[in-house]
């Protein structure tokens, strides 16, 4: 049985139905779109509920509440999921320990060497230096952070 009729003969449950199945689709492989599309199915068979429409205008209600859906995601939803937090660097440890002093607890030998921060042992990059030197972190690569003597 083809998509056409198979809607033809079901009306909005098939609407209903097929909403749900994006709805699954979209907790299978999250990216943000089946959410509206899936949600935009169900409101047409909502709607076919209360004012019986033929096949055509289906499609068209679908089409617009799509569009209307898609376009306020694009433009309202996404700026409410970019809001300031108060820990910025919560995810980014290496990133948070820029400008923070420390001394080294392995010395730095052939431009590899090791601090402890916190409750961490990182592996650091710089000159050599001597064990217990006083460093100052001042950037990083991935995992590694990059270090200079503090004076």
């Amino acid at each position: 049985m083809d998509l056409m009729a198979f809607i033809g003969e079901y009306g909005p449950w098939a609407w209903i139905v097929g909403g749900l199945i994006l709805l699954a689709i979209e907790l299978l492989a999250p990216g943000g779109i089946f959410v509206w599309l899936g949600s935009s199915a169900i409101v047409t068979g909502l709607i076919s509920f209360l004012l019986p429409m033929g096949l055509p205008m289906q499609w068209a209600v679908y089409g617009m509440l799509c569009i209307v859906a898609i376009v306020l995601w694009l433009k309202y939803g996404r700026k409410a999921m970019n809001t300031k937090t108060d820990n910025p660097f919560l995810n980014k440890r290496a990133k948070r320990l820029v400008g923070r002093e420390t001394v080294l607890k392995e010395a730095i030998e052939q431009g590899f060497g090791t601090v402890k921060m916190d409750d961490s042992v990182w592996r650091v990059s710089g000159i050599d230096l001597k064990q217990g030197t006083k460093v100052k972190i001042s950037g990083y690569e991935g995992t590694i952070l990059k270090v200079e003597e503090v004076s």
